[in-house]
């Protein structure tokens, strides 16, 4: 486990070293700050010119978050938009959830399309994927570009069944320099950052490298020890020219304990708890609820290289990629596994160095004598354990065996390994017909990547005293790897007339997926090419300044996953891709006062893949050999609007505002789901409100998200009460402080006014608590 830093005097000692460092610093040239001023200030939430509905983040959204905030959460005030995260900082991934018109990133569904630079994520789900939040680091995250519904045709992902996010890093500076920041928080939450600006190394290539580490505890027991490192490098060569390169480089390494789902009905009895636990008990029916015990540990490498320039009148940006990525998941089943008939000789499996492959439980092991031989309860005794999950049986209460007897118990592990590569390739001709301007788009996204997951089974040392194991597993569950192939072309032809411009365009999908056992050499494949998914749009210029009118309508897909195929359960015959019809109509409206947008949605959804996972109110099924089972349940048909608005009473003050009415029902033919049922953790209505003031040196706001009530169950039966969350931030630009020039203070205060709410829902029983009222302090300085 790693070590969580000492959060009394070291940060005290660090936060005056930083000081001390900008009192004696130069800043960077004003002017290249202010063109990264103008390039932030030059995003607007009303969106692109485009014939579907799309919203970028603002400068004021980024002040709204902490330096420590997952990139994910830098979104969550974009109409249409719900992230929910386990804590203030995103440090969870378990529990993280993205709904949008009613298509959910979450356990049990991954739905919407996340891209780095442009570049695929390579999935979202939790056995082996990897969220924007691993591949950029918040203080290198330029803006996030969210094209719900119809999106783009050229987006890189095959989940984008409910739009794209695209995260963008920031570009390099002009001039040498460093940025270095320190953030402090509650929950002993710390985080140091900096980042090197080269300047020009070589001939026109200029360039960044940046350092992170953050750790911080859980704010329910204050045991976790969650930690990050994470290193990036982006260099671009001919930023001004017809030849552009870019290279980009990012590391991250997280060790992350859990948050639990929690019933409605619990969460009502303890608004605060989640149900794990902080303290080691040495009973391993109590302890299998042990925080620390509950982890997520991933490595991600990432990278390319991306080519853009001019050949004839053709624009070409091209780029190759590659992903590496590991780690694993833990939980500590309360007892040993029998998975070899010993007879009388006593239990191997609690022997060290002892492994065994394959196979199933032949029973489990709760409680040995000194031999190592499997003790029974003693006849008519009854448990008096009545905590976690209800409270356990005779066979898990150490008071119904014999003074002697040891308790025994199982680390259990999950290890994912990903190696992707892929190449991407746009080509764009602009030419004329008649008068009008036309421009014809095609390109292609290939990728090749191969997922490895196996599970082992470690004893427990001692009981008694730890959650220590021994690191020779004493049973390998499963071990198997799973190929899978993915290629995507489109073509799109759009047309530039006076008062409007039509689009049109095509997009296929060819997926291939394999998985091999290594244990029983079982085979599977299945094909998950898409039909030929249409795309049209059109944009019309009014004759009213500002003002335009869009209409768009795309078929999305997203291909079978991989982890489909390694659930035994699933019946493969059965299982289809999951496809969308989207819909889009609305109006943008832009001048120096204020902007604005409006978005009219229809969603056809068909053959929803959900994820049945072993985690439930009563226990978990730590035996599921391949956590659960995927099932197609249905359809979903969803409509609704997406409102905002961006007002400008004066230069220094900025109102900004925006709504969500989200209608999401089950419909004919959803497996054991009445039809006309509200989808379960989607978002129904959904508001808000932020004021933003700045000065030349002061700058504060206060946003207030308000969610609508929500169904916590696709039977309908549990309602999720309505929430609203206040985020205040107060900042000082020192730029009139003589040598403090450069340097910046901000205070976040999230949850200002400390609501308990269920934030992210998952599985159709349960949700996760929302965090409550954390204050974080950064101090920037540049020189």
């Amino acid at each position: 486990m790693k070590t969580l830093y000492s959060t009394g005097s070291t940060k005290i000692s660090m936060l005056a070293m930083a000081v001390a460092a900008a009192l004696s610093a130069p800043a960077f040239a004003e002017d290249d700050q202010a063109k990264a001023d103008q390039q932030i200030e030059e995003i607007m939430v009303v969106g692109k010119s485009v014939s579907y509905a799309n919203n970028a983040t603002s400068e004021e959204m980024f002040k709204q978050q902490s330096s420590m905030t997952s990139a994910m959460a830098m979104i969550d005030n974009l109409p249409g938009v719900l992230i929910n995260e386990g804590d203030t900082f995103g440090s969870d991934d378990w529990s993280t959830t993205v709904s949008i018109r009613g298509f959910q990133l979450s356990l049990d569904e991954q739905q919407v399309g996340i891209t780095i630079d442009g570049i695929s994520n390579g999935n979202s789900n939790y056995g082996g994927g990897a969220k924007a939040n691993r591949y950029i680091d918040t203080e290198n995250l330029m803006a996030v570009e969210v094209s719900q519904g119809t999106a783009d045709i050229g987006s890189r992902s095959n989940e984008a069944l409910g739009g794209t996010l695209n995260f963008t890093t920031i570009d390099p500076s002009t001039e040498q320099g460093i940025v270095a920041s320190l953030s402090l928080a509650n929950f002993d939450a710390q985080k140091y950052y900096m980042r090197i600006e080269t300047g020009e190394v070589m001939d026109d290539t200029f360039g960044w490298l940046s350092y992170s580490n953050s750790s911080n505890s859980d704010w329910i027991t204050g045991t976790a020890e969650n930690t990050r490192d994470h290193f990036a490098a982006k260099f671009v060569k001919g930023m001004d020219s017809d030849l552009e390169i870019t290279a980009y480089l990012s590391y991250d390494d997280v060790h992350e304990d859990n948050y639990q789902r929690v019933s409605l009905e619990s969460f009502k009895q303890n608004p605060e708890s989640d149900g794990l636990t902080g303290e080691w008990t040495g009973i391993p029916y109590i302890d299998q609820v042990y925080r620390r015990g509950w982890s997520t540990l991933r490595e991600n490498l990432f990278g390319y290289i991306e080519v853009d320039t001019m050949v004839g009148e053709v624009e070409v940006t091209a780029n190759a990629y590659f992903h590496k990525n590991q780690g694993r998941g833990d939980w500590v089943p309360p007892y040993i596994v029998d998975v070899n008939h010993d007879g009388a000789k006593g239990h191997s499996e609690l022997v060290s160095g002892t492994t065994y492959q394959g196979g199933s439980s032949l029973g489990k092991i709760y409680f040995v004598d000194a031999d190592g031989k499997s003790l029974q309860p003693m006849k008519g005794c009854e448990s008096s354990i009545t905590f976690p999950y209800g409270g356990a049986d005779a066979e898990y209460d150490p008071n119904c065996y014999e003074s002697t007897a040891r308790p025994v118990g199982s680390y259990r592990n999950s290890h994912y390994e990903k190696d992707r590569f892929g190449i991407n390739a746009d080509l764009t001709w602009e030419t004329k017909i008649g008068d009008y301007n036309n421009i014809l788009r095609g390109g292609i996204w290939y990728e090749d990547y191969e997922r490895s997951e196996y599970r082992d089974w470690h004893k427990i040392i001692d009981s008694k005293s730890s959650f220590d194991f021994d690191h020779n597993p004493y049973w390998i569950q499963y071990d198997r790897t799973y190929p899978v192939e993915t290629t995507m072309l489109y073509l799109e032809d759009s047309i530039e007339m006076d008062t409007v411009t039509l689009r049109a365009g095509v997009k296929k999908y060819l997926v291939d997926l394999d998985s091999h056992d290594k244990f029983t050499s079982t085979n599977k494949s299945v094909n998950s090419d898409s039909d030929t998914l249409l795309s049209a749009g059109a944009v019309w210029y009014t004759p009213v300044e500002g003002l335009e009118v869009f209409a768009g309508y795309a078929e999305n897909f997203a291909a079978i996953k991989d982890q489909v195929l390694e659930a035994d359960a699933s019946a493969l015959g059965n299982i289809e891709p999951e496809t969308a019809e989207n819909m889009d109509f609305g109006i943008r409206y832009d001048n120096n006062d204020f902007d604005a947008s409006v978005t009219l949605y229809s969603i056809d959804f068909q053959n929803r893949l959900t994820f049945v996972a072993p985690e439930s109110a009563s226990g978990n099924d730590y035996l599921v050999g391949t956590s659960g089972q995927y099932i197609n349940t249905g359809g979903i048909e969803s409509s609704g609007v997406e409102a905002s608005l961006t007002y400008y009473p004066t230069q220094s003050l900025s109102v900004y505002m925006s709504y969500t009415s989200n209608d999401s029902e089950y419909t004919d033919g959803t497996v054991d789901i009445k039809a006309g049922n509200t989808v379960f953790g989607s978002v129904e209505d959904m508001a808000v409100l932020s004021l933003d003031w700045q000065s030349e040196i002061y700058s504060a706001g206060l946003s207030t998200k308000w969610i609508g009530e929500r169904w916590m169950d696709s039977d309908n039966s549990q309602r999720i009460d309505a929430y609203a969350v206040s985020d205040l931030y107060v900042a000082v630009d020192l730029e009139e402080v003589g040598a403090l020039k450069g340097a910046s203070i901000r205070l976040t205060v999230n949850n200002l006014f400390d609501k308990s709410y269920i934030g992210s829902v998952a599985g159709g029983w349960g949700g996760w608590i929302g965090a409550p009222r954390t204050a974080a302090i950064n101090f920037q300085t540049r020189f």
